[in-house]
């Protein structure tokens, strides 16, 4: 066993008290005080010194090597989300509603993991490790990123890199997955709403049915992806929420939708808003409703700087060997909100497997989603392995 694995044993048990803890305490983005409150006092047990409040309720600290040096970043997320967990574990969330039904718990549990093994080796590096605990990742209308970003996380010292990861039940637990280029894809939001006329349900003649109206328009909306955008070109458009009526004999004035589109294609990305509002402009009129639109982009792709990639890729192949170290073909459909980082400085992001041989299939943003613990002990170890190897050893 080497000094890394040692340090990973030493503290696994303080890793899977913070993933329970985090667990069985979900906070939804922009609500994360316990959970921040919860990573600063595990800090400062450490004798490290967070700073909080950090672009809301982020927290950073330092961990200094023994002489200077360059900077890298180390960044988990840590918001839940409002999914009804359904695992049954003991320690399941106790919060109504909402659960870390993303792994997000997962992901702060192990870069304080990290931190335990990169504070114990302090000595051995030059240079400094800024640890970055991000709220609010599943908004992609107020990121969390961004909002750190905009306080300064990226600078005092100035972050040279950047390293996250994701946990991934589409891998199996003990392999990564990670791509040269582009890891993710463009996640935007979009909102609208139609706005008709109610009646009695039995003289429709005399309102206009926003539920009828709203229903053609969803329909059409779905023609964008199969004859705007060429095969060739990975996007998706999903209608995620409708809220519409208020009775049963009653015809529905408003039909208000929220969705999301993705996209890998920035050109693709660009033209889909105004094509979506022709639709719905042309329908809603069409049948005498109005309407109203709003189309917020959120996040770019990841992707994933040359030189961190080749880091991330040699220092998980030392750890995990290469037979474990699996390259992604295509970029994920989903988005991250590392984008923000990786787009001021160069950064690595890659998943890591999750699913346990012999367990059933559950997504994430599922109520049974329950990532397999032992990762923990591996993707605490990439991110401290892989921040030294960016440091290079003391010098003499």
């Amino acid at each position: 066993m080497n000094s890394m694995e040692q340090l990973a044993t030493r503290y696994w048990e303080n890793v899977v008290a913070y993933r329970r803890w985090l667990h069985a305490h979900p906070e939804l983005s922009g609500q994360e005080e316990k959970t921040a409150a919860y990573i600063a006092q595990a800090l400062h047990e450490m004798g490290l010194s967070p700073t909080e409040h950090v672009g809301g309720y982020g927290v950073t600290a330092l961990i200094q090597g023994r002489s200077p040096g360059r900077c890298v970043g180390l960044r988990a997320d840590f918001d839940a989300l409002p999914i009804a967990e359904c695992t049954g574990l003991p320690f399941a969330s106790e919060n109504p509603g909402v659960s870390h039904a993303c792994g997000h718990d997962t992901h702060a549990a192990m870069l304080l993991g990290a931190a335990h093994i990169l504070n114990d080796l302090r000595d051995r590096f030059s240079g400094t490790v800024k640890l970055i605990f991000q709220p609010s990742e599943e908004n992609a209308a107020d990121s969390g990123a961004k909002k750190m970003i905009a306080a300064g996380v990226l600078d005092h010292p100035h972050v040279d890199a950047i390293i996250g990861q994701h946990v991934s039940p589409l891998c199996p637990s003990g392999k990564i997955t990670v791509r040269r280029d582009a890891m993710s894809s463009a996640s935007d939001r979009f909102f609208f709403t139609i706005h008709g006329q109610s009646s009695h349900a039995s003289k429709p003649e005399t309102g206009i049915d926003a539920i009828v109206v709203g229903t053609q328009v969803l329909s059409t909306l779905q023609t964008i992806v199969s004859r705007n955008v060429s095969p060739l070109d990975s996007s998706v458009l999903t209608v995620g929420t409708v809220r519409a009526g208020t009775g049963y004999n009653v015809l529905a004035e408003t039909y208000e939708v929220e969705g999301t589109c993705r996209n890998q294609n920035l050109q693709v990305r660009d033209a889909i808003p105004a094509r979506m509002e022709a639709i719905i402009r042309g329908v809603a009129e069409g049948m005498g409703a109005r309407y109203t639109f709003r189309y917020v982009k959120g996040y770019s792709p990841v992707i994933n700087a040359p030189e961190m990639y080749k880091l991330l890729v040699d220092t998980a192949t030392g750890l995990i060997g290469a037979e474990n170290v699996v390259p992604m073909e295509h970029a994920s459909l989903g988005g991250e909100d590392f984008c923000f980082y990786a787009e001021q400085v160069p950064g690595v992001f890659y998943h890591l497997g999750c699913r346990k041989a012999g367990t059933d299939f559950w997504p994430i943003h599922n109520g049974h989603f329950s990532p397999d613990e032992e990762v923990m002990r591996i993707g605490m170890q990439i991110l401290a392995s892989t921040a030294l190897n960016y440091l290079g050893p003391q010098e003499a």
